[in-house]
């Protein structure tokens, strides 16, 4: 059975944070790779409609990584309630799907 690939989207307040975040994922090999996207936001939140400025990422993983990928999110994201959601990549090009699952095993050691 080959490893599920997915996608994994989340949103932080700024460039340096998402930085600062999304890099901890690579290094860990959580993510596979990562895709930062400047975005407008509308929202409800505690009681008020809520405009912002946001960077929206996309995280690529393997989905038995995703308990760890949103784990590590939980604990360094700056949001009170951080948007953590999870999309499976239904098909994609077999040697990019190979790729991620390849990113996000332990680096062999020398």
């Amino acid at each position: 059975m080959k490893p599920e690939a997915c996608l994994v989207l989340t949103t932080f307040p700024d460039t340096r944070t998402a930085r600062r975040i999304l890099d901890q994922l690579l290094t860990e090999r959580l993510a596979a790779c990562v895709q930062r996207l400047p975005v407008r936001s509308s929202f409800h939140w505690k009681g008020k409609l809520t405009r912002a400025a946001e960077v929206l990422a996309v995280i690529k993983t393997r989905r038995a990584l995703y308990p760890a990928v949103a784990a590590r999110l939980r604990s360094l994201h700056p949001y009170e309630t951080p948007e953590i959601i999870l999309l499976p990549i239904a098909a994609g090009a077999a040697g990019y799907l190979g790729w991620i699952d390849a990113e996000t095993r332990p680096a062999a050691k020398s």
